[in-house]
């Protein structure tokens, strides 16, 4: 089985976190983000006002943007749809909810439409770079378009208002402004490149400079271009030993990286390819069993144990709100972090998942197709999806 991979193809890794204004249960901004048909299509809003009220503002303009998008309306058609479709404030007198929408394809062409929320930042090479939009006038409001070219590596950020009026009347006398946070983010770039990070370690200062009671609603969202990172995961024998040597096969020439998971599927591979299997005793971990190595294979792991330690430390990283100290599990060196890591670095992964039961995984009560691996594997492709991943899964 052969691969190609697109000279141009590219991926986007994409996190966003908000804070909502002290006091509100509900955060006036919201967020919608759609892949498809080759396409990143990213809408951020700002609803007029806070709690509830904005809340429907902003979800209602995300929603309505990105179907609209999705579905290949214009910018016009669906700027007059949202202004047209919004309720009214009765004390203001006026229905709009602010928003920044940013399309990116698989070719780098990157299309980006602002309507009164702060600039976005383009982060290339280290430097915020400013982006020179045109600005026309659709149903009576002034949007502004970007076009640009966009390079692998490069970061878009997207903040709403309560992140630039941070500390204003409090630590700042202006706010936390434009250009001071793009100073700030070309300082924290140099040592974090990951969108979670950035965008974590942006979202922690603007609440310091609200000193913990935010006087308004702050979203920071962050979208980083990258080449497909692919991963092929081998967990599991097949449940017709003549399907071992189509699984090896398919194992290795899978393109980006291999893992596997699991004794007996290590065993399987180790004896196709007459390769050893070395295994060590060293334990980084002690709730974690040592991983083990085969030549031409990026990870052998433990099986169920491994796995689960995964599925933990995948379920903390996808948590709003996580510490950066918790971001820093997958550094360590065990298994189950290595392979969680691994995991939440890919953007493409083809799951191979064999469908033999090993009795000691098997609760007796369980159809076959209920082990406990199996359904530690589809929780974490569950986790998987949440955060964007393209996942495939074969079973055998």
């Amino acid at each position: 089985m052969k691969y190609r991979v697109k000279k141009m193809d590219i991926r986007t890794d994409i996190y966003w976190e908000s804070i909502n204004k002290f006091g509100e249960e509900l955060c006036g901004d919201s967020v919608e983000l759609v892949r498809c048909f080759g396409k990143t299509i990213f809408v951020m809003a700002d609803g007029l006002g806070s709690g509830v009220k904005a809340n429907i503002l902003s979800t209602l303009t995300t929603k309505i943007a990105a179907t609209m998008l999705k579905g290949g309306a214009s910018i016009e058609d669906t700027v007059k749809t949202i202004v047209s479709t919004l309720p009214v404030c009765k004390i203001r007198k006026i229905a709009y909810s602010t928003f920044t929408i940013i399309v990116i394809d698989e070719k780098c062409n990157c299309y980006i439409v602002e309507y009164d929320n702060p600039p976005v930042f383009l982060l290339r090479n280290g430097k915020i770079k400013h982006l020179n939009g045109m600005t026309r006038e659709i149903a009576g409001k002034l949007i502004k378009e970007t076009h640009l070219k966009a390079e692998e590596n490069d970061m878009l950020i997207a903040v709403s208002d309560g992140v630039v009026h941070a500390g204003v009347g409090g630590l700042l006398n202006l706010g936390w402004q434009w250009e001071n946070i793009a100073a700030y983010i070309e300082k924290i770039s140099k040592t974090e490149t990951a969108p979670r990070n950035i965008a974590r370690i942006l979202s922690t200062v603007t609440s310091n400079f609200y000193m913990e009671r935010a006087g308004d609603d702050a979203t920071i969202a962050a979208i980083k271009i990258i080449r497909p990172r692919r991963a092929t995961i081998f967990a599991g024998p097949p449940q017709n030993m003549a399907d071992d040597e189509k699984v090896v096969k398919i194992l290795m020439e899978s393109p980006g990286k291999k893992v596997v998971c699991g004794g007996t599927a290590a065993g399987i591979v180790s004896r196709i390819l007459k390769r050893e299997l070395v295994t060590s005793t060293e334990f980084i971990d002690p709730d974690v069993p040592p991983a083990a190595s085969i030549q031409g294979i990026d990870l052998v792991t433990e099986g169920v144990l491994t796995l689960a330690r995964a599925r933990q430390i995948l379920r903390q990283f996808v948590l709003p709100g996580v510490g950066l100290s918790e971001l820093k599990q997958m550094e360590k060196k065990d298994g189950a972090s290595r392979l969680a890591k691994l995991l939440a670095d890919a953007t493409d992964l083809t799951f191979l998942l064999g469908k033999a039961v090993n009795p000691a995984h098997q609760n007796p009560d369980f159809p076959g197709d209920l082990s406990i691996k199996l359904n530690i594997v589809r929780d974490i492709i569950v986790i998987l999806e949440k955060m964007g991943k393209n996942v495939n899964v074969m079973y055998f």
